[in-house]
């Protein structure tokens, strides 16, 4: 836990922060923990300046039988589905590899900030498999489907230039500053409305996974809503009083 009310789920296998099951186990308990604590506003998370993540525990797969995959692969999925529902900021600091299914982690934040130096993609189809933590179908939604299936046919990995250019990553900074401009966005968005910043990502979220009219109808029930809340009243109050942007929020 950080001041200012961010919080960092800090991948810690060295040396590449390899995703085996019980790596999976912990993600997922360190994201339930992150969405219910009241304390935390924002989440970063991080694998150390060296690696993000090179993926799944490929020696650990291929003793899994079909039968043993079948009943292990809705964990995998559950546990990146913890951390894609955090209902609060969540900003991916990737320095080094992020391969596989530590691309997939990346995937599940709103915001994806790399080193100059990182290095992303799905080559997951150059072990006679696919992505199976989310990558397809999280990448065509930020990337569109035509270049997330060359990206997952191929198993090509990217250059955060090249990720930055496609609309994979969002920000790419100096290997050195990847985890201070993490810090530094997650903290200025937890000092914003709680419930309203979690009502955005509901709406995104769930409102791109089906019809307009639906969408449209969640967005409704929201945004009305959020008129119950400490936060409206003190957000329309201060800009009547002092002018967009000078209203401080409690996250109620």
């Amino acid at each position: 836990m950080l001041p200012g009310a961010v919080a960092v789920i800090r991948l810690d296998r060295p040396p590449l922060n390899i995703l085996d099951r019980d790596m999976q186990a912990r993600l997922h308990r360190a994201a339930d923990e992150a969405a219910e604590r009241d304390d935390v506003r924002a989440v970063v998370l991080h694998g150390g300046p060296r690696a993000f993540s090179a993926g799944a525990d490929i020696r650990e797969m291929a003793g899994m039988s079909h039968l043993a995959m079948s009943r292990h692969a809705p964990l995998l999925q559950a546990a990146f589905n913890a951390v894609a529902t955090i209902p609060k900021p969540v900003i991916a600091a990737v320095n080094g590899p992020a391969l596989g299914g530590g691309c997939e982690l990346a995937l599940t934040a709103d915001h994806r900030i790399c080193g100059r130096g990182a290095r992303l993609g799905l080559p997951e189809v150059l072990l006679g498999v696919m992505p199976g933590a989310g990558g397809t179908q999280r990448l065509p939604r930020l990337v569109g489907p035509a270049l997330a299936k060359d990206l997952m046919m191929t198993g090509r990995v990217v250059s955060a230039a090249e990720a930055r250019s496609i609309g994979l990553v969002d920000e790419v900074v100096a290997d050195a500053q990847v985890l201070d401009r993490a810090v530094a966005r997650a903290t200025a968005l937890a000092k914003g409305p709680a419930v309203a910043l979690a009502a955005i990502k509901q709406a995104v979220d769930q409102g791109g996974t089906t019809d307009l009219g639906s969408g449209l109808t969640l967005e409704t029930r929201l945004f009305s809503a959020l008129f119950a809340t400490d936060d409206r009243t003190a957000g329309m109050r201060g800009f009547l009083e002092n002018g967009p942007g000078r209203a401080e929020f409690t996250g109620r």
